[in-house]
């Protein structure tokens, strides 16, 4: 059985996008073949295979692992930090991608920001979650749920300033499920909870218990400045619960072009108004609800799992 390593700088701990994508890669390829994860490599000589999350945060391994094995396969993993701000001018993020010898990019739109002379490398791997039940939702209120660690990437700010319009509307109620990595924005979090009653920051909570408040918000809200390809997204989505997100190429990527719940990148005005059409406009939330379900076949996870058994199996092949 070949032996692999999956490299994740985000290890249980952070509870993260990366993390879970290690988590569950490594779930899918064990039984198959043996997989060890680590945070960096510590250049164990059985290892036949290494897939590096993360370019930058990974070069060490990376590096690493080329120098002691230049016949090996490498393959490496561009996370939305990686696509869309360290390869651009990051030399170690840049160094990963010469190294490898496949990119992989988590959906469709991430290819055209990889640099024309690796481009041929790149591959892409939609992310999956298992389909759930869509519960019911209570007519009461509107309830929005944003998913995100306290950290500029995921935007907060443009979740606050929504929730600051909506001060007078107290059947739309925002909550808020992330760590605070940053003091700062831990700050603004409750001041935002002080100056809107019906914004509520819950902190950082387990994954099941997130899952379970996707799966009851009526909308999932995703306001990123960045990202590669989010899997709490992908979540809502096989949950049957709509999204509102940013119009970048991480969301664009998974929710399609032409989706109705878009709004620019930091754009509090146009957030403020679409989470008040969803609640107004009696056809607004099945609409999205109907374009996201278009969408789920895309996050099956036989999808996944059979596109990264191919990948896994192509470079063992091609490296013996």
């Amino acid at each position: 059985m070949h032996h692999l390593v999956l490299i994740t700088p985000a290890l249980a701990r952070a509870n993260n996008g990366n993390w879970q994508t290690a988590q569950r890669w490594a779930r899918m390829l064990r039984g198959d073949y043996r997989v060890r994860l680590a945070a960096s490599w510590d250049g164990h000589a059985g290892d036949e295979l290494m897939i590096a999350l993360h370019a930058r945060r990974s070069a060490a391994s990376i590096a690493a692992w080329r120098a002691a094995h230049p016949a090996r396969p490498l393959v490496v993993v561009l996370t939305g930090t990686d696509l869309y701000a360290d390869i651009t001018h990051d030399v170690q993020a840049q160094t990963s991608l010469a190294l490898a010898d496949r990119l992989v990019v988590l959906q469709p739109l991430g290819r055209q920001t990889v640099p024309a002379r690796w481009r041929d490398k790149v591959e892409v791997i939609v992310q999956s979650s298992p389909a759930r039940r869509t519960l019911a939702k209570t007519g009461r209120h509107l309830r929005a749920l944003m998913v995100g660690h306290l950290r500029s990437e995921k935007s907060p700010k443009t979740y606050w300033a929504a929730a600051k319009r909506l001060r007078g509307r107290s059947d739309i109620r925002l909550d808020h499920v992330g760590g605070a990595l940053d003091p700062a924005l831990a700050d603004a979090a409750r001041a935002c909870m002080a100056a809107c009653p019906q914004y509520r920051w819950l902190g950082a909570l387990p994954h099941g218990q997130t899952l379970a408040r996707i799966q009851r918000a009526h909308l999932l809200v995703h306001p990123s400045r960045l990202e590669g390809g989010a899997h709490v997204v992908i979540e809502a989505v096989t949950s049957g619960t709509p999204v509102l997100a940013s119009r970048i190429d991480g969301n664009l990527g998974l929710l399609g072009e032409d989706y109705e719940g878009l709004f620019d990148w930091g754009d509090d005005a146009a957030l403020a108004t679409l989470l008040q059409r969803c609640r107004d406009e009696p056809d607004m939330l099945a609409r999205l609800q109907a374009q996201c379900a278009a969408r789920a076949p895309l996050f099956a996870p036989d999808r996944e799992r059979a596109a990264l058994h191919a990948l896994v199996h192509r470079m063992l092949e091609t490296r013996r």
